[in-house]
């Protein structure tokens, strides 16, 4: 007989979160276990990049390599992160709406 039913035990399942598609949720990119991996063409550029992530207080593995292309890639997206949108409140439906057309909100974006 299964366990689950036997004298009345009821054994947790496995929990979701550790068997799901991203189990690493903890370690984020550009941290100092999974650092950024950028590579680079020249040395000047190295140290404009190190300046960048040192700002920002990252971590990245950097590697000069005149022949390969560079890619930067990571950086750019950890720096570059989109920012919802907000208002402050929604408009009426006979109000100017907020997207500039002069339009009511009803007749516009409502």
């Amino acid at each position: 007989m299964h366990d689950l039913y036997y004298k009345g035990r009821i054994h947790t399942r496995v929990n979701h979160v550790k068997t799901g598609y991203n189990t690493k949720r903890a370690v984020k990119l550009g941290t100092e276990k999974h650092p950024l991996t950028l590579v680079v063409t020249s040395e000047e550029k190295k140290v404009e990049i190190e300046a960048v992530i040192a700002e920002n207080e990252l971590f990245a593995d950097i590697t000069v390599d005149s022949s390969a292309e560079e890619n930067i890639i990571e950086l750019t997206a950890i720096l570059n992160k989109p920012t919802t949108t907000t208002f402050e409140k929604t408009p009426n439906r006979n109000d100017p709406c907020l997207c500039g057309s002069g339009k009511k909100y009803k007749k516009c974006c409502g």
